[in-house]
């Protein structure tokens, strides 16, 4: 295999951008273990109800599923354990520091690999109101329509 085998998306929350403001994002890499890879490298993975808790100046991956692998033995992995996330010293500080004000929240946007190891991408957000949601759907409608050629 080449150096740079480049980036394979795993599983994405495909809901992030509609539910929360996303503000600053960071990549990160994952704690697992082996059959949760084997898991990951056949493409199963579910983060869409996964939040990310900072605990004692670590990172942890919660309520993110990563299916049975399927020829795994007695030893396989627990579904929907927590997963440590690696994060420098400053990022974890900065990220703090944000959450310490009301409403930001934490949440795993993607879990990919990049040259065979497994990332994942977080991002600080807040959540929307059902007005935000609102506005949003208005306004994409109006650009697809201007896209098309409707509004002239």
């Amino acid at each position: 295999m080449s150096d740079s085998m480049g980036v394979k998306i795993i599983c994405k929350n495909s809901r992030a951008g509609y539910d929360y403001f996303l503000e600053d994002k960071y990549e990160c890499g994952v704690v697992l273990v082996g059959t949760e890879v084997k898991s990951l490298r056949n493409g199963k993975g579910i983060i869409n109800e996964a939040f990310v808790t900072i605990d004692r100046g670590e990172a942890w991956l919660q309520n993110a599923t990563i299916p049975h692998y399927e020829f795994g033995n007695i030893n396989n992995h627990p579904e929907t354990r927590k997963r440590k996330l690696l994060l420098n010293r400053e990022e974890i500080n900065q990220i703090e520091k944000k959450m310490a004000v009301k409403g930001w929240t934490l949440i795993p946007l993607a879990i990919y690999f990049k040259d065979s190891l497994v990332k994942c991408e977080i991002a600080l957000a807040k959540g929307k109101k059902l007005y935000d949601k609102r506005d949003d759907a208005a306004k994409k409608d109006v650009e697809r329509k201007i896209r098309q050629g409707q509004y002239e």
